[in-house]
């Protein structure tokens, strides 16, 4: 994928407040569990950091999706996976749907105070007994009169404690399950919405994760995302960004936590010699360093086939498992070599452990990647039907 000087000085931005404004704070934030997501995203706002593929006439840049992916990608050089992860539901994962189909007034209303910073969103799929499996969702909203009334929950919402509010997924009628769903706008502060508690992660301890539960909430009918019955489609399509978007934001911070092995390992001295020049430990950061770059490549180049109007649904699933997968084996080898130092708590090996673990659970957990893979491949068993 070729970059332009426009995205390179889209990377030196999100540098410059990386620097300035997040990694001076994210120890802070780790211990009260929670960033300030309103204070943060205003400033991502102003800078112009939160719309770079939305329209123009809605306060974004009308630039292409190679641009947030730079977004994520730069994001890697946050201190932990907190702060990427709640902007990556902000640029690509709440929004994607209503910039592409939503109405002007709803765009007006949700999607411009979203790309100014003034307002946090969050997603509603996940159920506690539907995270992968989209299709099993229980959450209703039923028509009455003018409104949609809303009843179910949601689990796993990051920026749920604090988002104005929700991309929610509802089941808005009574036909088959890819068809009865729809994308609703849902103000976090409309009576019925209760945020019944912030969950406590083993990794992501600044990004707040919540459970939602929802008791006869109206929201007006306008409150749409583009056609009634085509949320499932459209959450699959946001499912291509939200998955391309966090298998290319793996790639930096892994990056950085491999040059601080070997950093370390080149300080630390064992039996007289440094610990780097065990062969071992320098063929494996080598290994590692590789299976980083074969992420990149993949994200890549399905990047450029989403540009070009390509279903990257197998491409997105691959790099997604991949990404988890490598990020597993990164942290994991990284923290045997820093040895007891790398087990602290307040040590960037640990943190890189627990903060990407999530990678092979959210987003739709590997298996589900696997079998969207095989699905695709044709190798996937079909379910027998009764007689």
């Amino acid at each position: 994928m070729k970059f332009t000087p426009e995205h390179e000085a889209l990377r030196q931005t999100w540098k410059t407040l990386i620097d300035r404004e997040i990694n001076p704070h994210v120890d802070e934030w780790e211990k009260a569990g929670q960033f300030p997501a309103h204070e943060l995203f205003k400033k991502m706002g102003d800078a112009g950091l939160l719309g770079v593929d939305k329209p123009v006439e809605f306060g974004g840049s009308g630039l292409d999706f190679s641009y947030a992916m730079v977004c994520s990608e730069s994001l890697g050089l946050v201190n932990g996976g907190s702060v990427p992860m709640g902007t990556g539901v902000q640029i690509s994962m709440a929004t994607p749907a209503l910039a592409r189909y939503g109405s002007d007034e709803l765009r007006n209303e949700f999607l411009a105070p979203s790309i100014s910073g003034d307002y946090v969103a969050c997603l509603g799929v996940s159920e506690t007994g539907a995270g992968s499996d989209v299709a099993s969702i229980k959450t209703n909203a039923r028509r009455v009169g003018g409104d949609w009334v809303i009843n179910g929950g949601k689990m796993w919402t990051t920026n749920g404690t604090q988002a104005d509010w929700m991309c929610l997924l509802a089941n808005t009628g009574e036909g088959p399950a890819h068809k009865n769903k729809s994308l609703i706008c849902l103000p976090m502060k409309t009576r019925g919405v209760q945020v019944v508690k912030k969950l406590d992660k083993l990794g992501m301890r600044s990004s707040d994760t919540a459970q939602i539960f929802f008791d006869e909430v109206k929201v007006p009918v306008r409150n749409l995302i583009g056609q009634e019955g085509m949320g499932f489609v459209y959450q699959m399509q946001q499912f291509q960004e939200e998955r391309l978007w966090g298998a290319i934001s793996a790639v930096v911070g892994m990056e950085r936590l491999i040059d601080q092995t070997a950093e370390y390992t080149r300080e630390r001295k064992v039996f007289g010699r440094p610990l780097l020049d065990n062969q071992i430990i320098h063929f494996r950061l080598a290994e590692l360093r590789t299976e980083i770059e074969l992420v990149r490549s993949l994200c890549y180049r399905a990047c450029e086939e989403y540009l070009d109007g390509k279903d990257v649904t197998m491409l997105a699933s691959m790099a997604k498992l991949k990404a988890g997968r490598m990020m597993r084996l990164v942290t994991d080898g990284c923290l045997q070599y820093w040895g007891g130092a790398g087990y602290i708590w307040e040590a960037p090996t640990a943190r890189a452990f627990r903060d990407s673990r999530l990678a092979s659970i959210g987003g739709g957990a590997d298996e589900v990647m696997l079998q969207i893979i095989s699905k695709m491949m044709g190798t996937l068993p079909r379910p027998e039907r009764s007689a």
